[in-house]
């Protein structure tokens, strides 16, 4: 397995758009976490770990800087508010999107070496 793959490299694979202003394309991310209840993100996952998730408001990102998650994917072509990309800009929390489903999203990342942290949904 991949020690890390950076936010850039993991844009480029999810053919993602970045969201917000605060993209740093040498942020490094080591583990993956996917679902779409926030509970999980609190009970499984781990620092630093990239969240993926169809759950566009703003409990997101809410939820991902409690967890101490690096960066949110927006699954299923999914785009949240400008509300939420303004608490994300705020939070220092980069949200990309992509139009991938969460099952192509996961699976590209893990043959591409991406560890999983949580995959709950």
């Amino acid at each position: 397995m991949a020690d890390n793959m950076t936010l850039n490299e993991i844009k480029d694979i999810l053919q993602a758009e970045v969201l917000t202003s605060n993209f740093d394309t040498d942020m490094h991310i080591e583990k993956v976490c996917s679902t779409d209840l926030m509970s999980d993100v609190l009970a499984f996952s781990q620092s630093g770990d990239l969240l993926l998730t169809g759950l566009v408001d703003g409990a997101a990102v809410r939820t991902a800087d409690i967890a101490h998650v690096k960066a949110i994917v927006f699954v299923r072509g999914k785009r949240p508010s400008k509300e939420t990309i303004t608490l994300a800009d705020e939070k220092n929390i980069p949200l990309l999107a992509t139009k991938l489903s969460m099952f192509e999203t996961c699976g590209r990342l893990y043959v591409n070496k991406l560890q999983t942290s949580i995959n709950a949904g």
